[in-house]
């Protein structure tokens, strides 16, 4: 199974993804402005591989002049559907459809790792006006919890995908690894937690692309064995979810 594969896996869930998937939490959008110096209000935002359209939401919410970028049909007709009035253009971070120099900011909730970083980085840096920065984030499961370090282990071993360890924040290799290295980076870690049903926390984790690429019956099975798990854990059935969120902030020169 390809990373493409994996990325594109997505759009027959389009509806699962928006329906389960947590969204951020506000501390995040003010560590964006505290990392770029640049306030959300009135910010010209492009935001790559917008999917649903989660991450997008909250930017418009905090004043952003948000143009959503999107490869996906089925997560670019979910888009269309939450927020007709916000623009969207199907491409990809490997080859952005912006202008040179047109945004102060290119955010990338949850999409970054889907991409080509000896492509993503000079596309970004080409969009990016002078002083402008690439934001990127994702939410990490807190593998400190242990009955989600638990599940983690259950899920690698029953669909071969791993889920990324939360690296220290003064990591150079993790640097590396997010094709960052040459540039001015910035990084925050930003703790939190939603209560949702089992349900909804079931629909999360199927919504992830280790379950999309399986069969369905193979899916099922896991799902029912950890709802009945859960339920020890969580007799009232709703279910204590616990994100890190990664934040990295990348200017160039």
């Amino acid at each position: 199974m390809t990373s493409r594969s994996r990325a594109m896996s997505f759009n027959a869930a389009a509806d699962r993804y928006a329906a389960y998937r947590p969204s951020y939490p506000p501390e995040l959008f003010g560590a964006v402005e505290e990392l770029t110096g640049i306030p959300l209000a009135g910010a010209r935002v492009a935001d790559v591989g917008a999917g649903t359209g989660i991450s997008t939401e909250q930017l418009v919410e905090r004043g952003a002049e948000v143009i959503a970028v999107e490869p996906g049909e089925g997560m670019a007709a979910w888009f269309r559907k939450g927020l007709p009035d916000v623009p969207l253009v199907r491409g990809d971070a490997n080859a952005l459809p912006l202008a040179d120099g047109c945004r102060d900011l290119l955010t990338y909730a949850q999409s970054w790792h889907w991409t080509d970083t000896t492509r993503s980085v000079p596309e970004a840096l080409r969009a990016l006006c002078p002083g402008g920065s690439l934001v990127i984030w994702w939410n990490t499961t807190a593998h400190d919890v242990p009955w989600i370090a638990e599940q983690t282990e259950r899920i690698t071993r029953h669909t071969g995908a791993t889920s990324p360890s939360l690296s220290p924040i003064d990591d150079p290799e993790a640097v590396r690894k997010a094709g960052l290295e040459g540039l001015r980076v910035g990084r925050r870690h930003v703790r939190w937690s939603r209560t949702v049903p089992l349900e909804t926390h079931l629909g999360n984790l199927a919504s992830h692309s280790g379950f999309l690429v399986m069969d369905d019956e193979a899916t099922e099975s896991f799902l029912d064995a950890e709802r009945g798990r859960l339920r020890q854990l969580f007799p009232d059935e709703r279910v204590v979810e616990t994100y890190v969120v990664d934040l990295w902030v990348a200017s160039g020169g």
